[in-house]
């Protein structure tokens, strides 16, 4: 008994500390962690051999759970998919480039996820949606952060709705199949789970994102804050994505957010507006766009981007078959007074074999020139926005002559191992999804593939490894292994069947789904439906109740793992890329699981004529 209520004593203060937010997640649950460990080793809970039930290893195995090795798995493939540039091509392919993403178009698609999760394990449908989702946020503005935790809340909604949408309700269908012979049909959860997902998806759209403050775009450098644009020169050579593209009403689709300025035509100088012009082999463009613009012109058509004058590393690498180094960046570099470069022309400077990198635009705070970049006449407090391999820049950090910005220095994706790390995404997820193998080996397997093909490095795929998840997962193991084992859950069970003795059918019905759907945010959900399923049946028998109502309420309270990101794995798959918190998650599901909790409490007695 002392154990219980020391394990009882432990989940609080762990859950205090987390909502707090007073030490670090990573911090607090070590702690836990290691206060599990000395308790259980000082005060072992022995079974009738007199030996421990609960051992270190037991308190550690979170550590090799594979809920935690399939997140920290899908987190690498995650990583490449962002660093290879494959986010916004996937985005690209839902919007165009050059159209600003709506709250439409955002809210459709967490509607989609909701309906495809109600026949596909949730799981799959998040990692599915997560790269194409934070890609589209980001450029809308709205932020990953504004839309994953509802991308989490609405699949684990979908989920509710039909017996497959997730391995909790299969669960609970073997274990009452089990205990009373009482066999769940396809769509037996359908109407009520609508009637709950339906609430809580609005709730999902409309009220999360606002919860969320702090949920904006990935910051950005000044420069692609404010708007400044760059002066650019792109050079049309025959094969080239450009050459044969037509002006439609002046402009150049494959230009977005991109003003052409001028363009020089065999001697001849062509000015805006430019009706019925199509672009030919030879044309050079000199266009004004902001570092974002440019940013985004690389990540998707890196050949569609000259540096100099003289041929480029980046239309070499995307089209002369030379490998693209994968560390390339971009930073902004001003040219300091006194500097050489004060006075040249770009044309020849030579600036590419004596730094290594290469200039693809220049910004001039007094005036936009409309000169070719080649002829432009270097100017002290002159930005160049350079483009090269990351040692390279930080070496010009020593140069006099240039001024490397602080805070500028972003790296650039690794474009041509984009589609390999697409394709193995895609594998990993038809595997998992058609149940050809488990997700966790899914998941190992597509990772090994992401540093065997060269998507990321050992080193880069460490770095996709989040310790806050690992210890997080490894905590809340420990705990509810704890609370299992010392019978914290089962106490709690009975004493609320022995409180609620002489209540109204639909009142225990109540209290059962609130203490599920709170234990399910501490406890994995699948070991709060296998423990309480069981619970559920016998209290309907004693009462001489329909035990359907208390089965589907195990079922929909279990689904309710909204209130912490340990509730459920896509709240961990979230985590990292929306850049949540602990308290994120309290603040926008703890509202949420008492709204659910509120219908089912209002909807049970009319649809199961309690």
């Amino acid at each position: 008994m002392f154990q219980m209520w020391a394990t009882f004593a432990v989940i609080g203060v762990a859950v205090v500390l987390f909502a707090l937010e007073r030490a670090a997640i990573e911090v607090i649950s070590l702690g836990v962690i290691i206060a599990l460990l000395l308790l259980f080793y000082f005060f072992p809970v022995t079974g009738p051999s007199g030996l421990p039930v609960i051992t270190p290893d037991d308190i550690l195995a979170g550590f090799a759970n594979p809920a935690l090795i399939t997140i920290l798995a899908l987190l690498v493939i995650g990583q490449a998919l962002h660093q290879t540039g494959a986010l916004e091509e996937l985005s690209i392919r839902v919007v165009p480039q050059g159209r600003r993403p709506g709250q439409t178009t955002l809210l459709f698609l967490l509607l989609m996820a909701a309906v495809i999760s109600a026949f596909m394990n949730n799981t799959p449908v998040v990692v599915i949606f997560i790269p194409v989702m934070a890609a589209l946020a980001n450029r809308s503005g709205v932020g990953a952060g504004g839309v994953l935790m509802p991308l989490s809340y609405v699949c684990i909604l979908g989920g509710m709705t039909t017996l497959i949408g997730s391995s909790t309700n299969l669960l609970v269908a073997n274990a009452a199949a089990r205990e009373i012979g009482y066999s769940l049909s396809f769509f037996e959860l359908t109407v009520p789970g609508s009637f709950l997902a339906a609430i809580g998806i609005l709730y999902a759209l409309l009220v999360v994102p606002r919860l969320l403050p702090h949920a904006t775009a990935p910051s950005q450098s000044g420069s692609e804050m404010d708007g400044r644009q760059y002066i650019a020169q792109l050079d049309v050579t025959a094969g080239h994505p450009l050459d044969g593209v037509s002006s439609v009403a002046g402009l150049f689709p494959s230009l977005p957010d991109i003003t052409v300025l001028r363009i020089e035509r065999q001697g001849r100088s062509l000015l805006p507006p430019y009706e019925d012009l199509t672009l030919q082999a030879g044309d050079i463009l000199v266009v004004a766009a902001t570092r974002a613009a440019l940013t985004a012109l690389l990540k998707v058509r890196p050949e569609q981007a000259s540096g100099e004058p003289q041929p480029a590393t980046v239309p070499a690498a995307a089209g002369g078959g030379i490998r693209q180094p994968p560390n390339l960046v971009l930073a902004e570099a001003a040219v300091a007074p006194n500097s050489r470069l004060e006075g040249r022309f770009l044309q020849h400077i030579n600036f590419k074999a004596q730094t290594g990198c290469t200039i693809i635009g220049l910004q001039r705070h007094r005036r936009m020139s409309r000169e070719r970049m080649d002829t432009i006449r270097l100017e002290a407090g002159d930005v160049l926005l350079l483009l090269g391999p990351q040692d390279r820049v930080l070496e010009l950090r020593s140069d006099r002559d240039l001024l490397v910005l602080e805070g500028s220095v972003t790296r650039v994706p690794h474009f041509a191992a984009a589609r390999p790390a697409l394709a193995i995404f895609a594998l990993t997820v038809l595997a998992a999804a058609t149940g050809q193998v488990p997700i966790v080996i899914a998941a190992l397997c597509g990772a090994g593939a992401i540093i065997v093909t060269g998507c990321l490095n050992v080193r880069q795929a460490t770095r996709a490894l989040d310790r806050k998840i690992i210890l997080l997962v490894a905590a809340s193991i420990a705990m509810a292994q704890a609370l299992e084992t010392t019978g914290g859950a089962g106490f709690l069970a009975h004493h609320l069947v022995q409180a609620l003795a002489g209540q109204q059918t639909a009142v225990i019905l109540s209290a059962m789904f609130l203490l599920v759907a709170l234990l399910t945010n501490l406890l994995s959900n699948n070991a709060t439906a296998l423990l309480f399923t069981p619970i559920a049946i016998s209290t309907a028998g004693e009462i001489g109740a329909d035990p359907t109502a208390f089965i589907h309420a195990v079922i929909f309270a279990a689904n309710c793992p909204f209130a912490t990101p340990i509730g459920y794995q896509t709240n961990l798959l979230v985590m990292g890329p929306g850049n949540y918190r602990f308290m994120d998650f309290v603040r926008t599901g703890t509202p949420l699981l008492i709204i659910l909790w509120l219908t089912f409490t209002i909807l049970a007695p009319w649809y199961y004529g309690l």
